[in-house]
């Protein structure tokens, strides 16, 4: 792909296996953005990358990337506790941020992190790379332009045993650094919380990204046999039912979608494993005509697709299409009040969820 003149100079932190799968190379091949710099404490991580990507510099300390003036945005790319403290001082030094999901671990601190992008004027968006999805992006078209009100959405996010099988057979094998910054504790211990955060936040962002804002939940979970399964009822606050679901991991292929109902017609779609690059299978029935429609989504490299969304918000104004802060508070918060519909065997409000999953 041709890259613009202009381009924004980005640097990556973190050189672990999500920025190794994904976000060195969608800055390589986004048209209006550069991979000006990496930065992690594994010296021999941040040089094999930063050399293998034609990175302009490369950092060992995220203080001395930070106070690089050429440098406009950073990815952050690490543990997902780190994700708030790093976003921080990133807008604080002036740079623009695009944050992998989640964007925090607790409502204060995203709530926190929300002010502090309000006073630093900068952009924050968040990786919910699905939005950026050719497939999801016709759906986002529909509703938006010809659904009117909507009835009811139903989506799930169903994980697989065999996802290593698959994934190991498309990916390099992920480079081990030495010198690993890790988060207090074993993020991964608890399985309840972990599995919300990594695959429950996809599940909810496009759910709101879909439907709407959420005005409550009311959840259920089971814990069988090394699964883990999630069912949420959803009353989203224009008046859709909602029905989500979330099990980690299935007896059977990934299986990931959901269904739109609305008067001028539905919406069904299939999406799949995200390292496969491939565009969700998507079919929209238009009422007006009895036919059904699908984008072939050729171009299905949404991370890619989302840096080049990043970048043209901050390089030329345009509109968000991603998840900005207020998504990343309301998903939080939407996460959190599963967990405590969860304990609590009742719904939730959102307005009155707080603190940590």
């Amino acid at each position: 792909m041709k890259k613009e003149d202009r381009q924004l100079r980005i640097g990556v932190l973190g050189c672990g296996p999500i920025s190794q799968f994904a976000h060195f190379e969608s800055v390589q091949k986004a048209r209006n953005a550069e991979l000006f710099a990496v930065c992690d404490v594994d010296e021999n991580l941040a040089r094999h990358f930063g050399q293998f990507y034609d990175a302009r510099k490369i950092y060992l300390d995220y203080d001395e990337m930070l106070a690089d003036p050429d440098i406009e945005a950073v990815i952050i790319g690490t543990s997902d506790a780190f994700h708030v403290p790093a976003s921080i001082k990133a807008l604080q030094a002036g740079k623009h941020v695009l944050c992998e999901k989640p964007v925090g671990v607790s409502v204060d601190e995203v709530e926190h992190l929300a002010q502090e992008v309000k006073r630093s004027g900068k952009v924050l968006q968040i990786g919910h790379m699905l939005r950026f999805d050719p497939g999801i992006e016709s759906a986002k078209a529909f509703v938006q332009d010809e659904m009117g009100e909507m009835l009811a959405l139903k989506a799930w996010y169903c994980d697989s045993t065999h996802r290593y099988t698959n994934t190991d057979a498309i990916q390099p094998l992920p480079r081990q650094g030495t010198r690993i910054l890790r988060p207090e504790g074993d993020p991964k211990a608890d399985k309840q919380r972990y599995f919300m955060l990594a695959h429950g936040s996809h599940l909810v962002d496009l759910a709101r990204h879909l439907g709407g804002s959420i005005r409550a939940v009311d959840a259920r979970l089971r814990e069988k046999f090394g699964a883990w399964c999630w069912v949420v009822d959803i009353d989203f606050e224009n008046g859709t039912l909602g029905h989500l679901a979330l099990t980690i991991a299935v007896r059977m292929d990934w299986h990931e979608g959901f269904q739109i109902y609305g008067e001028p017609g539905s919406v069904t779609a299939r999406t799949y494993n995200p390292w496969y690059y491939k565009s969700s299978d998507v079919d929209i029935f238009h009422e007006r005509n009895a036919t059904t429609t699908r984008v072939l989504g050729a171009d299905g490299h949404f991370y890619r697709r989302q840096v080049e969304g990043f970048a043209d918000t901050v390089l030329n104004g345009v509109v968000m299409r991603g998840a900005d802060i207020d998504d990343g508070v309301a998903s939080i918060r939407a996460m959190v009040a599963i967990a405590q519909s969860v304990r609590s065997g009742k719904a939730v409000e959102l307005a009155e969820a707080g603190g940590a999953l």
